[in-house]
């Protein structure tokens, strides 16, 4: 280790459900600081779900994270001139941050008109096991399990 590692910054949980995870969301789904433009895209997201599913929207939201949060990742690793994709565990923290990351990111890739729209729909197709970044998972835990002869290299 080179420097000290910096401070947990204290995210303050958000006004409408008191969570700290919806905060950490809508800080990923933000774009140029616009945290309120954020934050009604996320509650608007949340009522279209609780329309088209009639379940709680924060609810099939957790779900889908839940769904979308990887076990198992690979890493490059150099061993003797050669790079090797090692399979390692996701730790909790990472695992969170990767689900929020790739629901956003395919959320922003989908074909309908609004992104409260478009959020809505990955959401609702991730609680389902289906969509997207329930693909990216799959794909992520086929490339582990396809380089679990290397797993001895790990650090």
């Amino acid at each position: 280790m080179r420097k000290s590692k910096p401070k947990k910054r204290i995210i303050l949980p958000d006004p409408k459900f008191n969570d700290v995870m919806v905060t950490r969301f809508v800080n990923n789904l933000m774009y140029d600081g616009k945290k309120s433009t954020a934050y009604s895209v996320f509650y608007g997201a949340l009522e279209l779900i609780e329309k088209k599913t009639s379940e709680s929207g924060v609810e099939t939201w957790k779900k889908a994270l839940n769904n979308i949060m990887p076990g198992v990742e690979v890493k490059s690793r150099r061993v003797g001139g050669a790079n090797f994709q090692v399979p390692t565990e996701v730790r909790p923290e990472r695992k969170i941050a990767l689900g929020m990351k790739w629901m956003i990111t395919y959320a922003r890739k989908r074909g309908e008109k609004t992104m409260t729209d478009k959020l809505a729909g990955e959401i609702i197709a991730a609680s389902k096991n289906e969509g997207a970044a329930i693909k990216k998972r799959e794909d992520t835990h086929k490339m582990a399990e396809a380089n679990k002869a290397f797993s001895h290299f790990r650090f």
